[in-house]
């Protein structure tokens, strides 16, 4: 017999089934018992607490951090014809008291509030006044003052267990170590709620690092191969981003920048275009992405090295959040190390800060050098075992081959002691290589026993061995200088050629060639259902435009394949396809079914 939650589930959200444990979750939740809940970005979380607040009386209040996330999770559930609202700064008075009154008499099943509001001695005294279903704490790793997106105002949450000890509360995040989730318990007094850990795997995401050689080029290249398809491209700077932005827009791409340092209505502007646009790239600092919920971003991109193997994570983790193949691309040199050391070491932080930061940092330094499957590393770090070789990285697809580089690294550390343990990668180079540049000259490095003796090796090869003897702990960035290299107590035993020096092979492959993997959804169509599956995506764009919504809070594309490929010939049929729960089959039934009749 099927039970409530997941009547539910098909008639509210079209779903037929639950995904891994969220039936448990929803079961457990809609009971009135506490859950904390870690599952990956794109694995239903926010069903979680949506179906708990549908099946429990009142309203569920919903702590969101960001006023994007807000709006897109309350235009979806309004697709639905579920009674959703939120409470935040785009709203004036008139429109904040008709939501609040809602809220009085009833009349909404969700409410989303940012934690600042939530923590109003106004909105305090609104709830005590209103009929509460359950608390729901998103992005729950925001209060981890160690972690890459702390808000402080997180850590004053408890008052939800105080104030209304009966009202169940659930917290989610995608995006936690086992410290982090240790603190998310003891700070939100969650330690006696039920833990639900499923895999932070992400198996459609493909993970590739490349050496960084000409990042742009390598980044034109790596994005030609997407064709039509929308992105987000990182970059570590504002004045990189507009660079970036504006390279890729005049090599044809549809690029947008987006920064803290921009004009808001613009910097809005482009969000929205990113949103609501087809195959559109954003190009952004991090400030960019926490609360993103479209589903079908092709690729994530980074052309510089992040600051945590968390935050690589959860920016990756924004690319195929439908569960379409997509790929997560890093373009990775010994530049970004030596200037994300220095911001560490030049930051107002603590001493026990630094270290974590380093610690971090050395992570992320470690995923991108390995030799081993890229899952295994990523997951690691995350205390989960990946076992095997997952088949859908570069390291998998691509076997790297290790190299002896004794010899090299034995140059390497000679040349950085004899020029005095104060020069970057690319004048050692170019003392290695017998450079017979004016600053060779000037520092009398041309007459140094070490000038030329690495001619043997071109600069591509050099910067790949001193970038990986960095990443070995056998040289040292001075962070607090201007990026110089020194030995390590490690390099002692290299120099006296008492220690081998295995190191990966480095191997530039031009993006080109990966073309079309991550395919268009109308690639993978048989070419009949092609013209019903542009028909219906025309009838989105239409309806998304009229309504102000993104078209996927509409239909997902994996929504409308289905119909272009069953062509469903009635309302029955149409009500058995995936995505299409009862709201949206009143809605827009008849719509859908004339798109597929007039195309076919």
């Amino acid at each position: 017999m099927t039970s409530q939650p997941e009547l539910l589930l098909e008639r509210v959200f079209g779903h037929r089934a639950f995904r891994g444990e969220q039936g448990e979750i929803v079961r457990h939740v809609a009971a009135g018992h506490d859950a904390l809940v870690l599952m990956p970005t794109g694995g239903g979380k926010s069903l979680c607490y949506q179906l708990p607040a549908l099946l429990r009386e009142g309203t569920a209040i919903v702590v969101s951090p960001l006023i994007a996330l807000m709006q897109d999770q309350v235009d979806a559930l309004c697709q639905l014809g579920v009674r959703a609202a939120c409470l935040n700064s785009t709203l004036d008075a008139a429109q904040a008291q008709a939501v609040e009154r809602q809220l009085l008499e009833g009349g909404l099943d969700l409410l989303y509030v940012a934690p600042e509001r939530l923590l109003t001695p106004r909105f305090l005294s609104l709830m005590d006044r209103a009929r509460l279903a359950l608390f729901a704490i998103d992005e729950a790793h925001c209060v981890s003052q160690w972690g890459h997106d702390f808000r402080p105002e997180y850590r004053e949450l408890t008052v939800l267990h105080e104030r209304w000890p009966d009202v169940p509360r659930i917290a989610l995040t995608a995006t936690a170590d086992p410290p982090t989730q240790r603190e998310i318990a003891e700070r939100l007094q969650l330690e006696d709620a039920r833990r639900f850990v499923t895999s932070f795997d992400r198996p459609n995401i493909r993970y590739t690092v490349v050496q960084k050689d000409n990042a742009k080029r390598q980044l034109l290249d790596f994005v030609q191969g997407h064709p039509g398809q929308a992105g987000i491209v990182y970059c570590l700077s504002r004045r990189k981003v507009e660079e970036t932005a504006e390279y890729l827009a005049g090599h044809g791409i549809d690029a947008v920048p987006y920064h803290a340092g921009m004009e808001a209505p613009l910097r809005a502007a482009n969000q929205r275009r990113f949103l609501r646009g087809d195959g559109v790239v954003v190009v952004a600092t991090i400030a960019f992405g926490m609360g993103i919920d479209k589903p079908d971003v092709r690729f994530v991109a980074h052309v510089d090295l992040p600051k945590s193997i968390e935050g690589y994570y959860q920016e990756t983790g924004r690319a195929g959040r439908d569960g379409e193949p997509s790929d997560a691309w890093m373009c990775y040199g010994l530049g970004d190390l030596v200037l994300l050391r220095q911001m560490i070491e030049q930051s107002e932080s603590g001493p026990e800060r630094k270290r974590l930061e380093h610690r971090k940092l050395d992570a992320l330094v470690g995923y991108c050098e390995s030799m081993r499957c890229r899952r295994q590393v990523l997951l690691g770090n995350f205390g989960e075992t990946y076992p095997g070789a997952c088949g859908n990285c570069d390291n998998c697809l691509s076997p790297p081959e290790a190299w002896d580089a004794t010899e090299a690294a034995r140059m390497a550390l000679s040349c950085v002691y004899r020029t005095g343990q104060r020069f970057g990668a690319a004048h050692l180079i170019d003392v290695l290589r017998g450079s017979d540049s004016e600053r060779v000259r000037q520092f009398g490095h041309d007459r140094l026993s070490v000038h030329g003796v690495g001619t043997g090796l071109d600069a591509r090869t050099w910067r790949g061995v001193f970038r990986q003897l960095v990443a070995h702990g056998l040289l040292e960035v001075d962070a607090e200088g201007h990026g110089g290299l020194h030995l390590t107590g490690a390099s002692r035993s290299v120099l006296r050629g008492e220690q081998p020096v295995m190191l990966r092979r480095v191997v530039v492959q031009r993006e080109r060639a990966a073309r079309g993997r991550a395919g268009s959804t109308v690639d993978e169509l048989d070419p009949a259902d092609q013209p019903v599956f542009e028909a219906l995506r025309e009838l989105r764009t239409r309806l998304a435009r009229e309504q102000n919504v993104p078209p996927y809070v509409i239909f997902h594309d994996s929504t409308l394949r289905q119909i272009a490929t069953r062509r469903p010939a009635d309302a029955g049929e149409l009500a058995g396809i995936a995505g299409i729960g009862g709201g949206k089959l009143a809605r827009y039934g008849t719509l859908v079914l004339d798109a597929v009749a007039g195309a076919g």
